[in-house]
């Protein structure tokens, strides 16, 4: 069987930018792009980004993943539609098993990602208002047209809440936060700069029950947890702020993982606990999660491994 030099798991914006680096490189990067999971990544399920720098005008999610990926095949890369199933990085040369393959690789780049927690509340799944008034980052889409002026909420009680409802007062007329509790799980100050701002609004021992819209959300369902009463409250956006899982649980047991199941990774680099595997993206950064510094990442990732392969005459 052939050892590949790099063999690349995920193919969201730090996958493809690894593997653009990569393929550069001459190193013939395979990308394990996902089956189930998807192959793009959660840029897959944006509308608008308005962010990503060189698109003054904007770019669909999908357009941009789909443009990355046509840049990466102009250098050679391999792509495989399968997920990864098994990882053995105890051995010099690592095996990973896919649905349908078997891969033998000097190093190893994980880009898998993290998805956010949606809570599977009616009506805010694909298909239903995800992405049309429903978001799970308010700093991707919070500036969008859609959310100017208008009624906003955020769902959680943490540091995350607290930071996406203030940056929401930027561009909303009003920003709601649901919680489920009578008291924040926020930092003091944190919650104290929330509650002071004239533009927020806790609404406690609540959570949302559904959206409710025709072509994009109109309204919410929010049920008091303590009297188990149900209002509606005309809402133009619907933001989850409850927190990241990453997808690493074909890892378990191989990697070192920060408490929050994030790959741990030497400060200020891509090496993780084992020599020659390197992470990249939303699978390692549980502070800013945005496509541009997981394509940062991605590049740091795929320079990292060039030089590891090199140092070891496998260059």
């Amino acid at each position: 069987m052939d050892i590949h030099k790099t063999v690349i798991i995920g193919s969201g914006p730090a996958g493809l930018t690894a593997a653009l680096y990569a393929a550069r490189a001459e190193l013939n990067p395979i990308v394990i792009e996902g089956f189930m999971t998807g192959p793009g990544g959660q840029l897959m399920l944006t509308t608008d980004i308005e962010n990503y720098p060189g698109f003054p005008e904007g770019i669909q999610g999908p357009q941009l993943m789909a443009r990355m990926k046509e840049q990466v095949l102009k250098f050679g890369a391999k792509f495989l539609l399968e997920d990864v199933q098994s990882v053995d990085f105890s051995k010099d040369v690592f095996e990973i098993k896919a649905m349908g393959s078997e891969l033998l690789a000097h190093t190893v780049i994980i880009a898998t990602g993290a998805e956010a927690k949606r809570l599977g509340i009616p009506g805010t799944r694909e298909g239903e208002l995800w992405q049309k008034g429903v978001s799970a980052c308010a700093t991707c889409d919070g500036a969008l047209p859609l959310f100017r002026d208008k009624e906003l909420y955020v769902i959680g009680g943490g540091d995350t809440a607290m930071e996406e409802a203030l940056f929401l007062t930027r561009y909303g007329k009003k920003v709601y936060i649901v919680h489920r509790r009578d008291q924040l799980r926020a930092s003091k100050i944190m919650g104290e700069r929330a509650k002071a701002h004239p533009k927020i609004e806790i609404i406690w021992d609540s959570v949302v029950e559904e959206a409710l819209g025709e072509n994009t959300l109109e309204k919410l369902r929010i049920k008091n947890v303590k009297t188990e009463e149900i209002t509606e409250h005309a809402a133009q956006g619907l933001f989850f702020a409850v927190g990241h899982q990453p997808n690493t649980g074909f890892l378990k047991g191989h990697l070192d993982f920060l408490d929050n199941d994030y790959i741990k990774v030497i400060p200020g680099t891509p090496r993780t606990s084992v020599e020659g595997v390197f992470a990249c993206g939303d699978v390692m950064d549980h502070v800013y999660r945005q496509a541009i510094t997981a394509a940062g990442t991605g590049c740091m990732a795929a320079l990292e491994t060039e030089r590891y392969l090199q140092a070891k005459g496998l260059g």
